[in-house]
């Protein structure tokens, strides 16, 4: 019988990817769930052909370099690369796989939810629920920000972005877009173009990022964008948190220049900045943008599906090296 693969799986994934990568593979699992230093994944990788990891854990050219002889492919649990120095990993002669595609519509939701939440007070109403301080309904409790109707600004306009657009016209509101590129007319779908990301704040009574972390979109909402946006804009990042400028949403958040906020990602997660806590106007989640039951399943299974491949010597299907 022929050995199966040996894979070092970083973190404690969905029982049923669990459950694959054990049958397909002698998977070596991180049961307890902690989070492995670059030391300890360079050690536990010997005799590994392949490690299965996530965006937490962080493979910079020197650790790339260090890593086992035996590794040739590193399948992310995740759309996002920014964790993987890929030409290092390319001099290497190391494969790289994603899982693109499969969180789209989770994310997507979760943009919509942050949106509603912020526009309509939901921390505070909730917080006043559980405090027991609620004293019966008034005419002017709780005022929000009405939804329908209105301008919402996307930033990136990748496979995100038009699923935000898509529920957004079920609100009736009107979408505006900028991109690298513009997109054809059947992507579009009536969504308006902007050339510059700062012509779309000028007229965003929404915001959504929406865009990669780049170097070019690093605090890209920062005080001078900030003051682009319409008084009482509200914006919402399921993104990543580098593109915000925290000291910089926060005093917008302080002044009323902005009427509000939602947050799913952060600079530097898990430790946010201290500064969001105190505000009642940015409703925040610890970066569940893909946290449903079938999307986690979904990714798993893409990067078993690519190491599959790679083992049996085809060309990955979601390979970016």
């Amino acid at each position: 019988m022929t050995a199966k693969p040996a894979v070092l799986v970083t973190r404690k994934l969905p029982d049923a990817v669990t459950a694959r990568a054990a049958a397909s593979y002698d998977a070596r699992l991180n049961e307890a769930d902690t989070q492995f230093g670059p030391d300890e994944i360079v050690a536990m990788a010997r005799g590994c052909e392949a490690i299965l990891c996530t965006s937490i854990e962080k493979f910079p050219a020197q650790v790339l370099a260090r890593l086992p002889d035996s590794v040739r492919a590193l399948a992310t649990f995740s759309v996002g690369l920014e964790h993987i120095d890929l030409e290092a990993a390319k001099a290497r002669g190391l494969i790289v796989t994603n899982t693109p595609d499969v969180l789209t519509d989770s994310t997507a939701d979760i943009t919509f939810l942050l949106l509603l939440a912020a526009a309509r007070r939901a921390y505070e109403g909730e917080r006043m629920l559980r405090q027991d301080a609620w004293r019966g309904w008034t005419p002017t409790q709780l005022l929000g920000v009405h939804v329908s109707g209105k301008r919402l600004g996307i930033l990136g306009m990748g496979r995100i972005g038009r699923a935000v657009a898509r529920r957004a016209r079920g609100f009736d509101m009107e979408i505006h877009y900028h991109n690298r590129s513009r997109l054809p007319a059947e992507l579009e779908q009536g969504a308006i173009y902007h050339e510059t990301p700062e012509d779309l704040l000028k007229i965003s009574q929404f915001l959504a990022l929406n865009a990669p972390a780049t170097p070019e979109t690093e605090r890209f909402l920062n005080t001078q964008r900030i003051a682009l946006l319409p008084d009482g804009a509200i914006v919402v990042n399921t993104a990543r948190g580098t593109l915000v400028d925290d000291e910089a949403l926060q005093g917008a958040l302080k002044s009323g220049k902005l009427a509000a906020a939602g947050l799913d990602v952060f600079e530097g997660e898990p430790r946010i900045h201290a500064g969001y806590r105190s505000l009642d106007n940015v409703f925040i989640l610890p970066h569940l943008g893909s946290a449903t039951l079938e999307t986690r399943n979904a990714m798993g299974f893409k990067c078993c599906d690519n190491l599959d491949a790679v083992f049996a010597g085809r060309e990955p299907p979601d390979r970016v090296v």
